[in-house]
């Protein structure tokens, strides 16, 4: 699906990057499509990641009479005694304040827990998280560790076919100057705080590098899909949860060239001035 995006901006000129051959080295210049003009919204980012974020959340509820299976009555006055219901022993129960008792606002399954948006501002909220991406403030706002001298990094083609191996495809991100930031994600793998530990996320991976690529049946993807932080995404399902972890914007993204020019074309821009 084309998105048309009318943008009532004065448009700004957007700048040449330099495209990486398979050996590492500028082959040529490359100027970046009319989306990596557009203002970076972080209002419609925050948005966009919260709706898709409450989109995977499981609707939950509890038992209604979760805490009422009791006997407990109130023995009334004159004990000396708060008036809460009381088993014989004169434990308190029932009440939500008492142990074991009832929830006071246990989860509902009727809950509206997904943060609903528009069709357009979802797909105004990734071209503006896809403009990020080229400005080098974001992204080293967002903790990327980076020497490459144009953002986004941009690659040929055949580099998809060419590098298979994970081995091959470090000696290449240290030749573009990305292969640093995946060493930060590494370095910074740690064990998570809290009882998540204990269920199944053990573990928090800081995100680094996101490779948009044509398939991920790509050696170049098979090759640095278990690098720490990594992502890849193709032009048909870069969502705003690729472009902007956490609802910020500013991701180092490594993109081929023929997907950066198919994602040009889902979304065209008319700049009104």
């Amino acid at each position: 699906m084309v998105w048309k995006l009318i943008i009532p901006y004065r448009y700004i000129e957007t700048s040449t990057v330099k495209v990486y051959s398979e050996e590492g080295e500028p082959v040529e210049e490359y100027k970046l499509p009319a989306l990596f003009s557009l203002p970076v919204r972080k209002d419609l980012i925050r948005r966009a990641y919260l709706s898709a974020h409450t989109a995977m959340l499981q609707p939950k509820g509890r038992d209604p009479m979760a805490g009422r299976r009791t006997t407990a009555r109130s023995w009334g006055v004159g004990r000396g005694m708060a008036r809460v219901p009381r088993l014989p022993n004169g434990r308190a129960a029932f009440i939500s304040f008492a142990r074991g008792g009832r929830a006071a606002f246990g989860p509902r399954v009727d809950e509206r827990l997904h943060e609903r948006i528009n069709k357009k501002e979802r797909a105004l909220a990734i071209a503006s998280a896809l403009a990020a991406t080229a400005r080098r403030d974001m992204v080293s706002a967002r903790g990327h560790v980076f020497t490459c001298e144009t953002l986004p990094v941009l690659i040929v083609d055949n580099v998809e076919d060419r590098i298979g191996r994970a081995r091959e495809a470090r000696v290449f991100l240290e030749k573009i100057g990305v292969w640093s930031d995946i060493v930060r994600s590494y370095e910074r793998i740690r064990i998570r705080a809290g009882r998540g530990k204990m269920r199944g996320r053990r573990y928090v991976e800081p995100r680094s590098v996101l490779f948009v690529l044509t398939s991920y049946d790509k050696p170049l993807a098979r090759a640095v899909r278990n690098f720490p932080g990594v992502d890849i995404a193709t032009p048909n399902n870069l969502g705003i949860l690729h472009l902007a972890p956490g609802g910020v914007p500013g991701r180092l993204t490594v993109f081929t060239k023929s997907a950066l020019e198919e994602i040009a074309g889902k979304y065209e821009v008319e700049i009104i001035e």
